[in-house]
């Protein structure tokens, strides 16, 4: 499973020019499901956003995640992170998960961050989406937790 997480100081998602989810200060989150990936993966990558250290303490180094500061979530799911682009000049999407189950995965995820945390908001799986952020910095990380068998 694939997070590309993004330190905003506001961001938002939106479907048709209606907003479906919005944030202030916090991590914009495209997550992207791959073929393997299990509730296992959905757990641990969610547990890497919420203790990831990507905003400034007191001495302007990175050391405090987005539990410490209390800022807000918001996840977009986001197949194409999925992609094989080692060769040619179009994307392959052999490696991402069937759209059954990037969807459950995607909502298990997005009901365990709503469980363990909030504020939390979300784009919609399968949706033709709009996303606006104020990158902060900018500060934007990669985080993948690959499945077991895969490692």
């Amino acid at each position: 499973m694939i997070g590309l997480l993004q330190r905003v100081s506001e961001a938002r998602v939106a479907v048709d020019n209606v907003t479906l989810g919005a944030i202030e200060r916090g991590l914009l989150v495209l997550v992207g499901v791959q073929a393997g990936d299990t509730e296992t993966e959905a757990e641990r990558l969610l547990e890497r956003l919420l203790g990831y250290r990507v905003f400034p303490d007191a001495a302007g180094k990175m050391n405090l995640s987005l539990r410490d500061i209390g800022g807000g979530l918001l996840l977009v799911p986001q197949f194409t992170l999925a992609a094989d682009t080692q060769k040619g000049a179009r994307p392959g999407f052999s490696s991402a998960a069937p759209p059954a189950q990037g969807r459950r995965l995607f909502e298990y995820m997005l009901a365990a961050a709503r469980a363990a945390y909030a504020p939390v908001a979300s784009g919609c799986f399968g949706a033709d989406m709009q996303v606006s952020l104020t990158n902060d910095g900018p500060v934007t990380f990669w985080l993948q937790v690959k499945p077991a068998a895969l490692q």
